[in-house]
């Protein structure tokens, strides 16, 4: 990937923002108007994503498509290259690219749909969506933790203006819970500023500089505290099961699809590529919080009966797998943790739409009202069972490559955190499988006798989702062969 060809990357973000800032121009009535200007950029996106992913040459330098523009330096205290607009990517952070555009893509069409003040939703939700394409590509700290904002911050309005049941609860629990892990994360990153002593932001200068081990123990764990929030790691995920169930469903998909991840990416980033002696001495730690929390996630989903609190405390128990694999330490646990982070965003990000399809007809999410859907429904039970299917890592499917390096890695490095992982994953079906026993069979309720089947720009998300699914699971080749070199390169001293 040349340099020149880097200019796709500071597009992603610009091009969010730029539809943001063109809706505001339009009045709110020009509803084909705002339909034709996010279909157009989504699709973009969509096929920018996939030409940066498989552009990015696993076989050349770490970071690719490197540009930067420097903003302040030599100023104050600040040094060369202070603060700058550097954008780049390596083996990590281009399969979350492919993952945003594909979900930004599907979460746009089912959107089109909203009736409430439309505009003003996709200016937030593209706002949200610049913020998340920006924190990918970033190389410059500064505007790391700017973009992160960015990407946090419009869930308050997104699920309490346009969400459902406890929506203003919802969307305050969220904001309060990510804003005081965001001060972890402000912390430590001045931390880290002043310990490399190199008066710049620049994230592979703080790579290459050297840490007191005591100062990387103290800091790592603020790292993962703070972006573990947002990733749901216990105990700090009880924003996430409220936040899922209140948000709209783009916001949903986005939310559980990529913005967990960013979490997760921010632990990477952050922790093992900068502060990796203090990755080494909290990785157990970081491994049991992983496996409590998929555990917990998962007997949580099995209590449940809200079709969205399941899929929110099953995200909880799927993101316990990406800590999991991160905590084992070596390059097949880490690499099934990405690949869980991208298998998971697009295997939720599914469940949230064809719920939110459901719901935006019958109003309830009880699972115990429904019966038959097979029949009442076959395309979007079809779908359902796809994504089930790929959540429980039925081979061929996204879910098990991914569940696959992970429980390798762990019982390479715990045997016992293995074996508690598999038995997650029979617990993970259990759920599952009950829920479609209770949905999808039997006689159709006279209740719903009003539903109808999902419409087509639900259906062709499904399916672009799907595609998504059934390609990680049969051809994984590009995602593992980006991800391990980036691994390789990113952590050395971890990995060794």
């Amino acid at each position: 990937m040349t340099e020149n060809e880097g200019y796709l990357l500071l597009a992603l973000p610009l091009i969010p923002f730029g539809v943001a800032v063109l809706l505001m121009l339009i009045p709110s009535k020009e509803r084909a108007a705002i339909r034709l200007i996010t279909g157009l950029a989504s699709l973009v996106m969509f096929a920018i994503s996939i030409y940066v992913f498989f552009l990015f040459d696993y076989d050349g330098e770490q970071f690719q498509g490197v540009l930067a523009w420097p903003w302040f330096e030599n100023v104050g205290f600040f040094g060369e290259n202070g603060v700058q607009l550097k954008v780049g990517i390596d083996g990590i952070a281009a399969p979350m690219i492919l993952l945003t555009g594909i979900v930004i893509l599907t979460g746009t069409w089912v959107s089109w749909k909203q009736e409430y003040r439309q505009k003003d939703f996709f200016i937030l939700l593209y706002i949200l969506v610049a913020g998340v394409y920006g924190t990918f590509v970033a190389l410059d700290l500064f505007f790391w933790f700017l973009l992160y904002e960015t990407a946090v911050l419009p869930m308050y309005l997104l699920i309490a203006v346009w969400g459902s049941g406890r929506r203003e609860y919802g969307a305050m629990k969220l904001m309060m819970m990510l804003v005081a892990a965001s001060i972890l994360i402000f912390t430590a990153i001045f931390g880290i500023f002043t310990e490399a002593g190199l008066a710049t932001f620049d994230m592979p200068a703080l790579f290459a500089a050297d840490y007191d081990p005591n100062f990387q123990k103290i800091i790592f764990p603020m790292v993962v505290l703070g972006c573990g929030t947002l990733g749901g790691i216990f105990p700090l995920h009880p924003w996430s099961p409220d936040g899922h169930a209140a948000a709209p469903t783009a916001v949903s998909m986005l939310h559980a699809g990529v913005l967990m991840k960013l979490g997760a990416f921010g632990i990477i980033r952050l922790g093992f590529q900068i502060l990796p002696e203090g990755a080494e001495f909290w990785a157990p730690g970081l491994l049991t919080l992983g496996i409590i929390g998929a555990l917990y996630g998962a007997i949580g989903a099995l209590r449940q009966t809200d079709f969205k609190l399941m899929t929110g405390f099953s995200s909880i128990s799927h993101m316990g797998y990406v800590f999991v694999g991160l905590g084992t330490l070596n390059l097949i646990g880490m690499s099934g943790a990405v690949l869980q982070m991208f298998a998971h965003g697009v295997m939720t990000a599914l469940f949230f739409l064809l719920i939110g399809a459901l719901y935006d007809q019958s109003h309830d999410r009880e699972l115990t009202h429904y019966s038959g859907m097979a029949r009442q429904m076959p395309i979007w039970a079809i779908f359902f069972v796809i994504a089930g299917l790929a959540s429980f890592g039925l081979p061929g499917l996204s879910g098990f490559i991914a569940e696959f390096h992970i429980f390798s890695g762990a019982f390479q490095a715990y045997p016992v955190v293995g074996g508690l992982a598999v038995f997650t994953a029979a617990i993970t079906a259990t759920y599952l499988l009950r829920m479609f026993a209770r949905t999808l069979f039997g006689e159709p309720s006279p209740r719903w006798a009003h539903v109808g089947e999902i419409t087509w720009p639900e259906r062709a998300g499904a399916v672009v989702l799907s595609v998504s699914i059934f390609a990680l699971g049969l051809w994984p080749a590009p995602w593992i062969e980006r991800i391990t070199m980036g691994l390789q390169l990113g952590i050395p001293e971890v990995l060794s």
